[in-house]
This record gives structure tokens, C-alpha cells and sequence, in this order.
């Protein structure tokens, strides 16, 4: 019982102590959120507001090459920039025609498309995709959008600015850390979020426009040569002239060839002769028949 009691005093010594303690720890922390709070809202209103503008166009031409071209020398008026051109010609279909034995008239269909990324002062935007829609036949697609990027541009400049200040108080020595490597995290960080302001002045300043470019099919025609090597023979008569020749020439072959082999041929004939010789000289002598 008496150690009950003893328990209930002691806890209310520590409530009353925490109770005399809390109002100057309340009060600076107010006093810090109200600090913070009135940092925050200069920040807010000096920083002017990011807007980033892009656009989008599909449309139909006459010459998409000639098109791509003339939007080029647009772009370079506007001192932007060509960041990305692609251009492609599919055949849809085509159809050999035999001229002769060596040459067809090859006829083709394709389609052409191309597309386009351009960078452009965000200030002439309009203009510039005004000027794009007029040279088409038609305007499939028109799209403009814009993007704020204020909010992203002010949290990424308050965050570099609480790091740095940390990374200021471990400087001089106000602040230690116990691992070495949050410095360093610090430190990227700080130069994620310089990166990421700048990739917003960027797109800030210049605005981004994606073109689509497609054209009717276009029909071409060509000679070329007969890849077919079946239909390159020569004439009948050709042919049985050169077979003549060709026989004749294997029987001069055939002679010369027995000519070289002269010398067999006088062996040959007088082993034949010795032989013939022998035969007749190992037959018997039959006597004389008496009357």
C-alpha cells in the first residue's frame, strides 16, 4: 500500500514539472511555424509563374517533303530548333510490265508520311503553328496545351534551400552528422532539384510542337533491267551455229589427241606382228602327203 502511494506522488511530481516546462517549448515552436509560414509566403509571391506551352499537329499536304522543308526555314526564322525529323515512303503496291527480254516497266504506289519535333520561342507559338496550318491541304489535328509549373518550380527552390542551409550549418560546424554519406546525399539532391528548375526555365522559354505530315499515294514509274537470268539466251540459229563449231572442235581434240599417241600405236603393231610370229612358229610341220 505504502508503495502504491509512493508511485502515485512521483507521478504527479513529473506531470506538474512537465506542465511548468511546456509553455516556453510551445512558444517557440509557434514562434518557428509562424517564422517558416511568413518564408513561405514571400517565396511564394516573389516567384513569377512557369508556364509550359506545347502543341501538336496531324495534317494532310501536297509534298510532304517539300513541307518538311518549308518548315525547317520556318523553325530557323523563329530561331528554333529541328530536334527530330523522320520521313518514310511505304509501297502499297506495284506491277512489272515486260518491255522486252532485259527491260520492265516497273509501276509502284506509296505513301508518304513524316514527322517533325520542333522547338520554338514560347512567345511566337501561336504564330508559328498558325503559319504551319496554312500550308496543308487540311488540318486533321490541332492541339495547344499549357502547363503550370509554378508550384514544381517553388517546391524544387524551397527544398534546395532547406538542403543547402543544413549542408551550410554542417560547414561551420553547427550541425555533425553521424554518417558521412548524408552529406553527400544532400548535396545531390541540391543538384537534382538545380537540374530540375533549369529543365523547367528551358521548357519555360521554348515551347515543343510535334507535326504529323501525310500526303495522297503517289504513282512512279520505272525502267528497269530484267532481273529474270531464264530469259537471257541467245538465238536458235546462234545456238546451232555454236554447237557446229563446238563439235568441230571436239573432233580436232580427238585427232590431235591419237596423234600424240603415235608411238603406242607402232608398239602396238609389233607386239601384234611378234605375236603372230610365235603362233606360227610353234604350229606343227605336217609331213608331205605320198600318191
Amino acid at each position: 500500500m505504502k508503495m502504491s502511494n509512493l508511485l502515485v506522488l512521483l507521478a504527479a511530481l513529473c506531470l506538474l514539472g512537465a506542465c511548468k516546462g511546456s509553455p516556453d517549448r510551445y512558444e517557440s515552436l509557434n514562434k518557428a511555424d509562424s517564422a517558416s509560414i511568413t518564408t513561405d509566403s514571400i517565396n511564394t509571391d516573389s516567384v513569377q509563374s512557369r508556364l509550359v506551352k506545347t502543341a501538336a499537329m496531324e495534317m494532310k499536304v501536297a509534298d510532304v517533303q517539300k513541307s518538311c522543308e518549308s518548315i525547317t526555314h520556318l523553325t530557323r526564322s523563329y530561331h528554333g530548333l529541328v530536334m527530330h525529323h523522320h520521313m518514310k515512303a511505304v509501297t502499297e503496291g506495284s506491277q512489272r510490265i515486260h518491255l522486252n527480254k532485259d527491260s520492265i516497266l516497273l509501276v509502284s504506289a506509296f505513301s508518304t508520311a513524316a514527322d517533325m519535333t520542333v522547338r520554338i520561342p514560347s512567345d511566337s507559338l501561336e504564330q508559328f503553328v498558325s503559319q504551319v496550318g496554312h500550308m496543308g491541304l487540311r488540318v486533321d489535328v490541332r492541339q495547344m496545351d499549357v502547363e503550370d509549373k509554378t508550384l514544381d518550380y517553388l517546391e524544387a527552390s524551397l527544398k534546395q534551400s532547406n538542403r543547402s542551409q543544413i549542408v551550410h550549418q554542417q560547414n561551420t560546424g553547427k550541425l555533425k552528422f553521424e554518417d558521412p554519406t548524408q552529406v553527400v546525399t544532400l548535396k545531390d539532391d541540391i543538384t537534382s532539384e538545380k537540374i530540375a528548375n533549369k529543365r523547367i526555365d528551358a521548357a519555360v522559354k521554348n515551347s515543343v510542337v510535334d507535326i504529323s505530315l501525310y500526303q495522297n499515294n503517289t504513282i512512279m514509274k520505272e525502267t528497269i533491267a530484267n532481273d529474270d537470268t531464264d530469259n537471257y539466251r541467245i538465238s536458235f540459229w546462234s545456238r546451232i551455229g555454236l554447237a557446229l563449231s563446238s563439235g568441230l572442235t571436239m573432233f580436232t581434240d580427238v585427232v590431235v589427241l591419237l596423234t600424240n599417241l603415235w608411238l603406242f600405236a607402232i608398239a602396238g603393231g609389233l607386239i601384234w606382228l611378234l605375236v603372230k610370229w610365235y603362233k606360227r612358229k610353234r604350229l606343227p610341220t605336217s609331213p608331205a602327203l605320198k600318191i
